[in-house]
């Protein structure tokens, strides 16, 4: 299943960009919405070494997943890759510039199943697919707005 928006923010490429990058603040956003976040490599430098355990629950069970980020070219690209025991997750965010003061977000996640059961949980949900779809797009923006806001 496959999810895509586009976030137009009034701030320069490299602005969005750097809060769309800034991993230690998605953390710390992560861990006050209640998930176990624990970084795999501790490297200082941002880029593709980078990676977490991310533990949270959903529909009233313990979730695990790891994260990694699996491309980082600066200014402009961020891929992330998960996986856990139900579910395959990959997110790319890519960041255009419109003008010297406005930017564009274009932020693509697609879920695939590694099980049974995910497969149908995701045929069932495909059912709602619109709703979700805006759920999606007004949450991605409400976690853009949140990242320019740790970042200052």
């Amino acid at each position: 299943m496959k999810f895509s928006t586009r976030v137009d923010a009034d701030k320069p490429a490299e602005e969005l960009f750097r809060s769309l990058s800034d991993f230690d603040a998605l953390e710390r956003l992560m861990v006050g919405r209640g998930a176990s976040v624990t970084r795999i490599d501790p490297a200082e430098e941002t880029g593709i070494t980078m990676g977490w355990h991310i533990g949270f629950d959903w529909r009233g069970k313990p979730r695990n997943m790891r994260l990694t980020v699996v491309r980082f070219d600066r200014p402009e690209h961020v891929a992330l890759a998960g996986r856990s025991d139900a579910l395959e997750l990959s997110v790319n965010a890519t960041v255009v510039a419109l003008s010297r003061t406005k930017s564009r977000l274009i932020f693509e996640t697609e879920i695939r199943p590694r099980s049974m059961k995910a497969r149908l949980m995701l045929q069932t949900a495909k059912l709602g697919k619109s709703q979700l779809d805006r759920r999606y797009a007004r949450r991605v923006a409400d976690f853009i707005a949140q990242m320019g806001s740790l970042n200052r």
